[in-house]
């Protein structure tokens, strides 16, 4: 049995290793001030956590594909979405290297917001 889903990164033990900072960093936002901290200054945020200068251009970014790329856990980083609103599917979406309207359709067998 294939236990892969094509175009979309495997959470297998070495991406969780990878991910472990990014992964904390994700997760300390639970915490109100870690919010607000990370509102204030991102990046001084993002170097509380040691994290290297691909992984905070991800954040930043709020490139979503590539933080899961980095070994980012889904379910960490759309604690960002904390600060930077995005949808599941969106996020989703970006994992999959697919626009939303696309991925809604193709992938969830939705049809896209204001379609016929």
């Amino acid at each position: 049995m294939e236990d892969r889903i094509p175009e979309t990164p495997l959470f297998d033990r070495s991406r969780q290793l990878r991910g472990y900072r990014l992964n904390k960093m994700a997760m300390g936002l639970v915490d109100p001030a870690n919010r607000e901290a990370f509102r204030q200054d991102e990046e001084a945020y993002l170097d509380r956590f040691g994290l290297s200068a691909e992984e905070k251009r991800a954040v930043m970014a709020r490139n979503w594909q590539e933080m899961v790329r980095l070994g980012g856990n889904v379910f960490y980083i759309l604690k960002i979405s904390a600060i930077s609103p995005a949808r599941m599917t969106e996020i989703g979406a970006h994992q999959a290297g697919m626009d939303h309207d696309t991925f809604l359709r193709e992938r969830l067998g939705k049809k896209p917001a204001g379609s016929q």
